[in-house]
């Protein structure tokens, strides 16, 4: 019997200790994600494409995508008729593909980010409730000092 309990403990502090270094790895990447991008349109971000406007900042990856599609069909169409420049509510084409790809590179990242954050939780439930105890009691004392 007290063998069993020992090996459960032991066990225990095996998995809080596995459980603690993926935290930290999760922590690491997040700190990365936070670091990596802005997003810095070049427009105003308000295009009007066929009569309907959009607003970049509010519109979701798929929307963006099907915007960017049609946007780049336009651009072929630009360099097929061997235009010069062409602008769209103020702005050349290649810009606003641009921001359309930087706001998708942004949408990736928070998707990214907030993944993380569940499996950061995931992996907080999995501690044992020793560890809890005393990684919460390690952080009133920090907040003390």
């Amino acid at each position: 019997m007290v063998n069993y309990i020992e090996r459960n403990v032991n066990m225990g502090n095996a998995n809080d200790t596995k459980i603690l270094e993926l935290k930290a790895q999760i922590k690491e990447k997040k700190n990365k994600l936070k670091k990596l991008k802005k997003f810095v349109p070049i427009t105003n971000c308000s295009i009007e494409v066929d009569t309907v406007r959009y607003n970049l900042q509010v519109l979701n990856k798929e929307q963006l995508i099907t915007l960017l599609v049609k946007l780049n069909s336009i651009r072929l169409s630009v360099v097929d008729l061997e235009l010069e420049e062409y602008f769209i509510s103020g702005y050349k084409i290649e810009d606003w593909i641009s921001d359309i790809k930087s706001r998708l590179e942004i949408l990736s990242l928070k998707e990214e980010e907030n993944k993380l954050l569940v499996l950061e939780n995931k992996l907080h439930t999995l501690l044992s409730t020793d560890k809890k105890v005393e990684l919460e009691i390690d952080s009133i004392e920090s907040m003390i000092k």
